[in-house]
């Protein structure tokens, strides 16, 4: 059974998410503050972790931004309808997705399904090209370890962003289709005004460097990772 960590100061969605996961065959544990929020993650044995912005002590970014300095574990951020803000700076810090408030118990099964799907995706890749690697002009994957570099140091990507890296390098030359990229690193398909992967391919760009010219957008199609001329 899945454990999943809600980190929400606000008691009754607390209760009312508690109620659903569980009979979703979810197992969930609620702490309502950010301080032991970060404190009860760190322990480990979780495997997904749901993270309000607005919490007592610490609030959510801080959290998300000491939690990934040492664990990987896949983070849902929630954050105020209509804060953009904060959802691009949780997708900078590392989380792999967001739901805005209000939202449906049912809403929030199925993101968490979803990361779930694209990690289990993941593994089964890893596992098929367990010495898989891929490299092109200074910039290269390891699949099997999940790493990936530029000129021999760590690009310190996150698990999205290694997924989005490594489904474009394979395709190298070719371009990838927008919704099949976001089913394959997110784990579903992106409504008109979900710009996460946006976010997640400008932090990518940002780490890669290059100018920014590797990685291009194919206007009203995808994304085209470039290879070089010989």
């Amino acid at each position: 059974m899945k454990q999943i960590l809600i980190i929400d100061d606000d008691n009754e969605l607390c209760e009312l998410l508690a109620e659903y996961l569980t009979s979703e065959k979810f197992e969930p544990t609620c702490i309502h503050n950010g301080k032991t929020g970060l404190e009860k993650a760190l322990t480990g044995g979780f495997d997904l972790i749901i993270l309000d912005i607005m919490l007592p002590e610490m609030n959510g970014l801080d959290v998300l931004k000491n939690l990934r300095s040492q664990l990987n574990t896949p983070v849902i951020m929630l954050t105020a309808r209509g804060d953009e803000v904060d959802r691009i700076l949780g997708l900078e810090l590392g989380a792999d997705d967001y739901l805005p408030k209000p939202f449906s118990p049912r809403e929030l099964v199925a993101r968490i399904r979803a990361v779930f799907r694209r990690l289990a995706l993941n593994s089964e890749d890893s596992g098929d090209k367990a010495s898989g690697r891929i490299e092109i002009a200074d910039v290269s994957i390891d699949s099997g370890s999940r790493t990936a570099e530029k000129g021999g140091v760590s690009l310190g990507l996150t698990e999205v962003e290694f997924a989005i890296l490594e489904q474009l390098m394979r395709s190298a030359g070719n371009v990838v289709e927008r919704q099949m990229l976001a089913e394959k690193v997110l784990g579903r398909r992106l409504s008109y005004d979900d710009r996460s992967l946006d976010v997640h391919m400008s932090n990518l760009r940002k780490k890669i460097g290059q100018g920014n010219e590797a990685i291009r957008t194919i206007r009203g199609t995808g994304y085209l990772y470039v290879r070089p001329e010989k």
